[in-house]
């Protein structure tokens, strides 16, 4: 495992590390605590220490999955989790300093920790990035010794931009893969001058870019891979990226042409974000221990070749950049 320092945090963490959106079953299935705790567990004996969560992930059991692993391990584990996502109706006046307190203190109580290393605005309204006083919120939670950083995850770049230009955000965590590259331009430029923490989420485009999926693939009707293509549950660049699908399929395909000795194009995917020495980290998602595994086995591949990374780079150029490029 190698390790990077996440901006003015001054944490080192695990470049590949774990997002636990699913963690514990799939979406849509059944959570399972003993799936969690193992998946959980053989990430941190395989040197991952930095798990993102979320207040919202399988309503709270996530939290309390890696809190309780956590607790139990002797290592230097950072957590990071998100709040704001529970607001509904998900609008800008309902985000108040009341209820982000509020969804830190409950997520004390979930993960049993005395203070959280992370917290995170989780995806809020646009107009929230215009508020300083929900920032100065966080400053004086900061302050009061109920979280050590804070961070903010987004949508789109402008969210980013703006988000950095308050002193006590010290993380951005941001859809960044082959198949969205935005951030990669104006957005890494800025964050590397303040030093800021870069934490690259979706990073295989909500499975797509495994190379396993084909048209006649099928998803559980609760899992948003089925029922938010177009953005009817929450932000569409969720979802595969905001690729279409069969158009992500094409991109995929030529993909697979350019490593044809390839079965799982996961580690490939990895590799390219691992390219950016912006990002302090990825965070694939792992609903059991083999996809972890997948995930790791970046490390047993031979590095890219500046020649792979041009072919990789023209696949989005060609297929996808009109489509999903400047909406983000």
């Amino acid at each position: 495992m190698n390790y990077r320092k996440l901006g003015k945090t001054g944490f080192e963490i695990s470049e590949i590390s774990l997002g636990t959106w699913q963690i514990g079953g799939k979406w849509g299935s059944d959570f399972s605590d003993k799936t969690a705790d193992e998946t959980i567990n053989t990430a941190i004996d395989k040197g991952i220490n930095f798990i993102d969560t979320a207040d919202v992930y399988e309503a709270g059991l996530s939290e309390k999955a890696v809190g309780r692993v956590v607790r139990s391990r002797s290592e230097r584990i950072y957590v990071a989790t998100k709040c704001g996502r529970q607001i509904n109706p998900h609008t800008s006046e309902n985000y108040t300093p009341e209820a982000l307190t509020k969804y830190v203190e409950e997520s004390l109580k979930r993960t049993g920790f005395e203070a959280l290393d992370l917290i995170q605005l989780h995806c809020p309204p646009t107009e929230v990035y215009y508020r300083p006083e929900i920032f100065e919120t966080f400053q004086k939670l900061k302050d009061q010794g109920k979280i050590l950083h804070f961070g903010v995850s987004v949508e789109k770049v402008e969210e980013a931009l703006k988000a950095i230009e308050y002193d006590n955000v010290e993380t951005v965590q941001i859809i960044f893969n082959l198949f969205r590259q935005r951030p990669s331009e104006l957005f890494f430029e800025q964050a590397k001058k303040k030093d800021i923490g870069i934490i690259a989420r979706v990073p295989l485009a909500s499975g797509l870019l495994t190379g396993k999926f084909d048209k006649n693939a099928s998803f559980d009707k609760e899992d948003h891979r089925n029922f938010n293509r177009n953005g009817e549950a929450f932000d569409k660049g969720e979802t595969f990226s905001g690729v279409d699908f069969d158009r992500g399929l094409e991109a995929v395909k030529k993909l697979k042409s350019l490593f044809p000795e390839v079965q799982n194009l996961a580690p490939i995917a990895l590799q390219w974000i691992l390219k950016f020495p912006e990002v302090s980290c990825t965070i694939p998602g792992a609903s059991k221990e083999e996809q972890l595994l997948s995930n790791l086995s970046v490390y047993d591949l031979p590095e890219l070749s500046k020649e792979k990374i041009t072919e990789m780079n023209k696949i989005y150029d060609e297929y996808l950049k009109q489509e999903v490029h400047n909406r983000w």
